[in-house]
């Protein structure tokens, strides 16, 4: 099946689910007595970064418009499966006026930092939702197995002794350059056993960070769960392929004295739980840091508008100039990123399964 299509079809599921955009007119926030808020740089700038049940494209006429995205829940009352829509919809009260309600089926959303779903009464529920990050994700995926298989099927069609044309020709680049540069140094003789799984690692965050830079995009890699799972992957596969000569190492370090044995062996157990948090804290705070960096820069347009009108339009030429910078500077952070989180998992797998001295290393061509 073509990937083309499936995301066209993808897409029309959720629409099929009653995920329809969502835009609350101005009328209807006057007639429910709200009164006309401030900009909020902290709201808008958190309410980015963080996972939501809905995907917020942008604010008319100072209204959300929004996807709202499927909630999946398991809790007292079994499996149920709705749209984040129905957790504010506009409802008449007793006194005719319009009011959202921000609960159904006896669960609410609380919104902060982190959006979380709760039971009204209190009770455990399990939150298993399609929310922003992983309906980015799913994305994501589709993505690189689109440009992944198109590519492969290129190859089969006219063979490896063809030369690559279009974006055939860019991953071919970008694959020789992981394999030269970052496999073979670090893994040896077994760079081509590991190599699906460093260029995985390498095009999965790549194209996340990509997708995170667009407008209304989602801050997937910028989300410490995300970066955590990644170095849980890598840190596993290091521990699953390492040898004896690791964990001799590790464990019994040779020619030192007991005593001081005793305190590098701890230091050693240290270093080994300290690298998947190394992986982890450095994507999340990198990508987290380029997007609020960009947020803020626009945002001060507003924050000085508000105290000023015509000191905020005098603002706009070095606001946006800033922000084309950072954002240019954003996409080369993101290739960046995804290269040294591949690059350190090479690394760590290389030292895993490094040999004895004795040893010869032979790369396979």
């Amino acid at each position: 099946m073509n990937f083309n299509k499936l995301i066209v079809v993808f897409s029309l599921v959720i629409m099929a689910l009653g995920l329809a955009p969502k835009a609350h007119a101005a009328e209807e926030a006057a007639q429910a007595g709200e009164e006309k808020k401030g900009f909020n740089a902290t709201e808008v700038i958190f309410g980015h970064i963080a996972d939501s049940h809905e995907w917020h494209l942008f604010d008319l006429n100072g209204s959300p418009v929004a996807f709202p995205l499927p909630v999946v829940v398991y809790g007292a009352n079994g499996l149920q499966v709705f749209s984040a829509g129905h957790f504010e919809e506009w409802h008449e009260s007793e006194d005719g006026k319009l009011q959202i309600s921000n609960s159904y089926n006896g669960m609410h959303l609380e919104k902060g930092m982190k959006e979380k779903l709760v039971a009204d009464d209190g009770s455990s529920i399990y939150d298993l939702s399609l929310t922003k990050n992983v309906v980015s994700m799913i994305i994501g995926v589709i993505l690189l197995l689109w440009v992944m298989t198109s590519a492969a099927k290129k190859y089969k069609a006219k063979g490896s002794m063809t030369a690559p044309s279009g974006m055939q020709n860019g991953l071919e680049a970008v694959i020789i350059f992981m394999r030269d540069e970052v496999a073979r140094p670090n893994l040896g003789h077994k760079a081509n056993k590991f190599m699906p799984l460093i260029l995985t690692i390498f095009f999965f965050i790549w194209i996340n960070n990509l997708l995170g830079l667009l407008p209304g995009g989602a801050n997937f890699t910028g989300n410490i769960a995300v970066t955590c799972c990644l170095a849980i992957v890598s840190f596993i596969v290091m521990l699953f392929n390492s040898n004896k000569h690791f964990w001799s190492h590790l464990l019994n370090p040779p020619n030192v004295p007991f005593p001081i044995n005793i305190l590098l062996v701890i230091i050693e157990l240290l270093s080994l739980l300290i690298k998947p948090i190394a992986l982890m804290i450095r994507l999340f705070a990198n990508m987290l840091a380029g997007h609020i960096v960009i947020l803020s820069v626009i945002s001060m347009i507003f924050i000085f508008g508000a105290l000023n009108k015509f000191v905020g339009i005098g603002f706009v030429p070095v606001s946006l100039a800033f922000s084309v910078f950072m954002f240019m500077l954003e996409l080369l952070v993101a290739a960046i990123q995804a290269f040294i989180f591949a690059n350190l998992t090479a690394v760590f797998l290389g030292q895993a399964i490094e040999e004895g001295h004795g040893h010869e290393n032979e790369i396979i061509a």
